[in-house]
């Protein structure tokens, strides 16, 4: 018998190569090499910031790696000639095939999980998951903080890893926020704890993403364009916390209360009403006689953290509950609560113009968050509202609407279908302006007329109409604001 060369058996757990002898025989290297490059091809899908890292972190494992975009000019276009220089191959106005050769597919949170052809891939064998996987099998020796919700969770993601960093931690806010979960598995020197914000479009493709803490924040509808049902939906977020060790839920969403209750097993619970408020639960973390407590120990004054609004309360009660779980200590927490700044474009204060502020709140990306938005800031206000619309209940914040805003400034593809909202319920002082540049220009010629307190960009909708993110939409929104 021939001398056996190797025993190849999967190495880590992306699978890359199953168990299989191979003998020296006439031709036996060649075959080795094929198989060899035809189990480590994988096809990243989308040039973004999770696409890039995804790409990056394969090609150091030895894939052979391609990196592929619809677009023909994606907004990361000028990160194309390093990832190149690294072996990554670049393929733009591309459409993904099930028939590609590649065994490993990695998707970005923007590519639908149902797309066709990956339901086929996933039929063929072929193997599909989501960046946030990848980033977690290559650091799942780490403790994770896994943050979810319609609502908030960018908030906590960045509180909670402000109140772990004061603490002396190394503990980067990533996902949804900060950099790609990606690059934290690329840097030699991985993080005492990944604080990672999860869309539901992140769990969804994450197979075996098991967080050491779990936050819920929220829940309304949202994504239903992509999840079609709110059950769907809702069944998506909870799979995060069925696989995480510690699961804690904020007991003032309602939703919450009512159909997470039973799903989990000794969850912990938070509330802005007291311990009481959530008996017979197991509460964790409550506000109490203006102090937040835990287990009825004062951590901090509840006015501590600089961010309005009862929402930012149940935020702030949910970091504080990762960071005692966690096991830091009191001082700390506090300490980190007390520096935190706030969000960028969460109800982000940009400028202040004749007594007038300016409030950047671009992340209020559906009808719930705008609503909150309108909710915590000093009222009467302008509203700039807008973009690209969603589907869900707009109710509520219709009341808010007529209850706060002495004006609204309509802007994007959504302009005429909101201004046939608020004609329709007797809400008449609006006017499509369209663009961000003229809502800033019309905000100044009648605020001062309206004697009003607040302009506040919350639009209730994403920004995909005339922005790549709602990013760069709140960034543009406060270059206007500071331009004089």
């Amino acid at each position: 018998m021939p001398p056996l060369i190797s025993e190849l058996r999967t190495p880590n757990s992306l699978g890359l190569c199953p168990y299989r002898r191979v003998f020296r025989t006439p031709n036996s290297l060649i075959r080795l090499h094929r198989y060899r490059v035809m189990e480590k091809q994988a096809h990243v899908i989308g040039l973004g910031k999770s696409g890039i890292a995804a790409a990056r972190l394969l090609t150091q494992q030895g894939w052979q790696v391609v990196l592929s975009d619809r677009n023909t000019a994606p907004l990361l276009a000028d990160a194309i000639p390093a990832l190149r220089a690294e072996g990554v191959t670049v393929q733009l106005g591309h459409s993904f095939s099930a028939q590609d050769p590649a065994s490993l597919m990695v998707v970005s949170p923007g590519v639908p999980w149902d797309l066709p052809a990956l339901i086929e891939a996933r039929a063929k064998g072929k193997e599909v998951i989501g960046e946030a996987e990848l980033a977690w099998r290559h650091l799942s020796d780490r403790p994770w903080v896994g943050i979810t919700g319609t609502n908030g969770k960018t908030t906590v993601t960045a509180l909670t890893a402000a109140i772990f960093q004061a603490a002396g931690l190394q503990a980067p806010a990533c996902g949804n926020i900060g950099e790609a979960i990606g690059e934290l598995a690329l840097n030699p020197s991985p993080p005492d704890w990944v604080i990672a914000e999860l869309s539901s479009y992140q769990i969804e493709a994450a197979v075996t993403l098991a967080p050491k803490i779990g936050l819920w924040t929220t829940f309304t509808p949202d994504h239903l364009a992509r999840h079609k049902t709110l059950d769907n939906y809702f069944r998506i977020k909870a799979k995060l916390l069925h696989q995480s060790e510690h699961v804690v839920l904020n007991g003032d969403d309602p939703y919450l209360r009512a159909h997470a209750m039973d799903m989990f097993s000794q969850p912990y619970w938070t509330s802005t009403q007291g311990r009481t408020a959530i008996a017979p639960l197991k509460p964790l973390a409550y506000i109490e006689a203006g102090w937040v407590k835990v287990n009825d120990t004062p951590i901090v004054a509840a006015d501590a953290l600089s961010m309005v609004g009862e929402h930012n309360q149940q935020n702030l009660l949910l970091a504080i509950a990762a960071a005692h779980l966690a096991g830091l200590d009191a001082a700390a927490i506090a300490q980190g609560v007390k520096a935190f700044p706030g969000v960028p474009h969460r109800l982000e204060r940009v400028a202040t113009w004749q007594g007038i502020d300016f409030i950047n709140d671009s992340k209020a990306t559906n009808y719930d968050a705008a609503a909150v938005g309108l909710r915590a800031i000093a009222a009467p206000a302008i509203l700039i509202a807008g973009g690209e619309a969603k589907a869900g209940d707009d109710a509520d914040w219709l009341q808010e609407i007529q209850a706060r805003a002495s004006h609204v400034l309509l802007i994007g593809s959504a302009g005429k279908q909101f201004a046939a909202r608020l004609a329709a319920i007797g809400f008449s002082a609006y006017e499509i302006v369209e663009t961000m540049e003229q809502a800033i220009h019309r905000s100044r010629a009648i605020a001062p007329q309206l004697n009003v307190k607040t302009v506040l960009l919350s639009p209730a909708c994403a920004s995909f109409d005339q922005y790549p993110n709602f990013e760069v939409r709140g960034d543009h929104f406060r270059s206007l604001c500071q331009a004089t």
